[in-house]
Parts: C-alpha cells; sequence; structure tokens
C-alpha cells in the first residue's frame, strides 16, 4: 500500500470501543478521534486557513463533484493541487462525489460504467466513472481520497440495498486498480461500506471492501434520514467488521451527541456540515445544548457564547452583540458563529481524546449528557 497513511492506536477504552490514535501522512500527523470542518468547494464557508488553524483544525475536507465542475482540475492543477490552491498546509481529505450525485444531480443515471449525471450549475451532462473519481481527486492531490460509491435514499427496498452495495463494491475493485496504477505515496484510498440499514448487507460490504485491503474505510450511507437509533445500530455493526489497525471514518455524521456515541462505538474520523450550516443559521453549539442566537432574550445579554470557551469569538464579543450581528445579516455574524461553532467540535474531540488517554470515556460521557439536561439546555 506504500506509505501514504499510517495508523497507530495510541489507547483504548477499557469499558467501550473508542481510542485514541494517531494518522500518519505526508501532510502531517492527524491525532484521532477527530472532527474535518467541511471545505466543499476548496473553502470551510466564511472562515481562512488562519481561522482554522486557531480552532484547532488537523484536517479539511473537500468534494470531488463540486471541484471538478467548478473550478475544474485544470484550474488546480495549475497549482499542483488544492492545498497551494486554497492556502492550506495541513492533510486533505476529498469525498468520492457519490453522494452529492445522489442528493443533488438532475437526471441522474447510474449504470456498471458509472454515474451519468446533469451538472446543477449548469445542466452539462458528465459520466463520472470509478477511474474518473481516482483521476480527479489525484490531481486535486488530495492526501485520503475515496472510492466513488453508489448511495441510496432511506428507506429502501433490501434488493435496493443489496443492488447498490454489490455496485459500490465492484466499483472499488475499479478504483483501487486505478489507484494503483497512477497514485504515488502520497495519496491513501479508503474505501466505502455501504448496505443501507440491512446489517447483513452492511457486513458484507464491511468484509468485501477488508478483503482488497485498502489503508482506510469509510462508512457511507448513514444520515440520509433514518432515525439516529438506527443510524447508530448500522455504524457499530459495520465497525465491528472492520480492522482495528486502520483508521474507520464515519460520513457525514452528525450531532455532538453522534460523535459521543459513535467514538464510543470505535469510530476515528468525521465530518459534517451542520456546526458550519447551523452557524450561519443562527444556532450555536454549547454544552449546555444548541443556543439559537436570534432570540430576543440575547438582546442585552452581555456574555459570550459560552463563558468557559477558549474561540475567538467568546474571548471577544457577547450575545447581544452576535445577536445584532445575525438579524441585520452583517457578514460578520456568519464568520464569527462559524468560528464558534468549529472550536466547540474540534474541542468536543480533544476532550473525548483526552477521556480516552486516561481511560475515562465513561466518565466524559456522563459528564457530558448531564450537562445537557433539558433544564440546563440554552433554548
Amino acid at each position: 500500500m506504500g506509505d501514504q497513511l499510517e495508523f497507530k492506536e495510541i489507547s483504548r477504552s477499557t469499558t467501550t470501543q473508542a481510542r485514541a490514535g494517531i494518522i500518519q501522512t505526508t501532510k502531517g500527523d492527524i491525532k484521532t478521534p477527530v472532527f474535518m470542518p467541511v471545505g466543499t468547494l476548496a473553502t470551510v464557508k466564511s472562515l481562512s486557513p488562519e481561522d482554522l488553524h486557531s480552532c484547532g483544525a488537523q484536517i479539511i475536507l473537500g468534494n470531488t463533484y463540486h471541484l471538478y465542475l467548478r473550478p475544474g482540475c485544470d484550474v488546480i492543477q495549475a497549482f499542483s493541487g488544492l492545498h497551494r490552491f486554497m492556502h492550506w498546509e495541513g492533510p486533505i481529505l476529498t469525498d468520492s462525489g457519490g453522494f452529492q450525485v445522489f442528493s443533488l444531480a438532475r437526471l441522474r443515471k447510474i449504470t456498471e460504467e458509472g454515474a451519468d449525471f446533469q451538472s446543477h450549475i449548469d445542466g452539462s451532462r458528465h459520466l463520472l466513472t470509478p477511474e474518473k473519481a481516482i483521476d480527479i481527486q489525484i490531481c486535486l492531490n488530495a492526501d485520503i481520497i475515496m472510492c466513488l460509491d453508489q448511495c441510496i435514499a432511506y428507506p429502501s427496498t433490501q434488493q435496493e440495498a443489496v443492488d447498490a452495495m454489490n455496485l459500490t463494491t465492484r466499483w472499488a475493485r475499479r478504483c483501487k486498480t486505478a489507484w494503483k496504477d497512477q497514485s504515488d505515496d502520497s495519496h491513501a484510498l479508503f474505501g466505502i461500506v455501504q448496505g443501507g440499514m440491512y446489517p447483513d448487507l452492511r457486513r458484507a460490504s464491511a468484509e468485501a471492501l477488508v478483503e482488497m485491503e485498502f489503508p482506510g474505510y469509510a462508512i457511507g450511507g448513514l444520515s440520509v434520514g433514518e432515525p439516529a437509533d438506527v443510524m447508530l445500530e448500522m455504524a457499530e455493526i459495520t465497525l465491528h467488521h472492520l480492522p482495528r489497525s486502520s483508521p474507520r471514518y464515519i460520513m457525514g455524521v452528525g450531532t455532538p451527541e453522534n460523535l459521543v456515541e459513535l467514538v464510543s462505538r470505535g469510530a476515528d474520523m468525521f465530518d459534517c456540515v451542520m456546526p458550519t450550516r447551523n452557524a450561519r443559521n443562527g444556532q450555536l453549539f454549547t454544552p449546555k445544548g444548541a443556543l439559537n442566537i436570534s432570540n430576543a432574550r440575547f438582546r442585552t445579554d452581555t456574555a459570550p457564547i459560552d463563558e468557559y470557551c477558549a474561540c475567538y469569538t467568546c474571548r471577544h464579543y457577547s450575545r447581544a452583540y452576535l445577536r445584532h450581528l445575525y438579524l441585520s445579516r452583517e457578514i460578520l455574524a456568519y464568520r464569527l458563529n462559524t468560528i464558534h461553532n468549529i472550536h466547540y467540535y474540534i474541542s468536543l474531540m480533544e476532550e473525548m481524546r483526552n477521556a480516552i488517554m486516561n481511560d475515562a470515556f465513561d466518565d466524559f460521557r456522563n459528564s457530558f449528557y448531564e450537562r445537557r439536561t433539558p433544564g440546563s439546555e440554552e433554548e
């Protein structure tokens, strides 16, 4: 598999499946468990790379589908990849585009060859094959890249899930062949587990990918409308069948509670648009729960979002000012809110890592939920 990625488990909880580790990449080490801010279009919305560094971000995510359509590989190739294009020196992970074809593209058609779709931007037609997904991600020069997969909606029939899982497996083989033929040691390819909400299919998908020996494994097809308990069940079943010697990535999930529960089940890596999207909608995360900054009771509130938070926003600005900015639709509102939410998510991961290292994850989890009792939540 080359030297593009190495994972080391540093510590393990004795009462849960939670673990702390280090992912070594050519662009630097990543301490796990880790949350990756979503930079779909080569930017985490409203934040500069310096903002991300100050929040403690170790790795960010970009998206193959979006960057292929705009600005295009020819533009990014002129900069030798995303890092110099967007002024981010740390590791970058790119999604293959399978989920975006599923959720955004018009008039899409999935065949054995690949995903034929119409651009949501200008209506132009494109064919995204497994080989092309690898080509694009190598052009983007991402440190961790993904196999092309077929994501399906919830609910789906078992036959739909079987067909999508089998196609995802066949595409994974093609992706690995293309990766071995084209990639150097700077790109680590992850296989993506599918299988809908069917435990036997999740197991079969995981086992098929493990046989192919990828540097890491991702769990896709979750957070597509299923209940939280079903999502956790599918993740736990899948994690059980993925090797502990590799990093394990839950794609597109989720709430702070989701992260705590999934770390307890042995997951290492996460991404989600929630902290950035909710920031732009005025929802701010705190240890006590979500705070909606537009509420009238914050009109004259001189306190920060969270008095114990060390982020730039909480060190300098009041709830009253943030409410004023948000109601005025000032651009600064989106930046300050996003800084806080990204800092909160990354700090939550650091707390979990420290708890694992001290073999106190159960104590951490109990404290996490005690702080979020209904009587203490910020509404």
